[in-house]
């Protein structure tokens, strides 16, 4: 099922992590500031969870589209690789 059509989600997901790439950076400044570890700590968190919530959407995503009656060949071997990373 390697279709390198665009699913739906891409644009969204692309968006969270350009989001999460900002705070990332913020975090990065702040240890060469060398700010409080609670806030460092903090912004870290965030920053996790905003990746872990993108890769749940292009899991989801791609999963829906692989699923969704327009494949012929279902690979689920494929299907089965990447519920590995959810």
């Amino acid at each position: 099922m390697s279709n390198k059509k665009q699913h739906a989600s891409h644009e969204d997901v692309s968006k969270r992590l350009k989001r999460a790439k900002g705070h990332l950076e913020t975090v990065i400044a702040m240890l060469e500031e060398q700010r409080e570890c609670v806030d460092v700590a903090r912004q870290l968190h965030a920053v996790t969870k905003a990746i872990a919530a993108a890769k749940s959407v292009y899991i989801h995503d791609h999963i829906e589209h692989c699923l969704d009656g327009n494949h012929k060949n279902i690979d689920l071997d494929e299907i089965k690789e990447i519920t590995k990373y959810i």
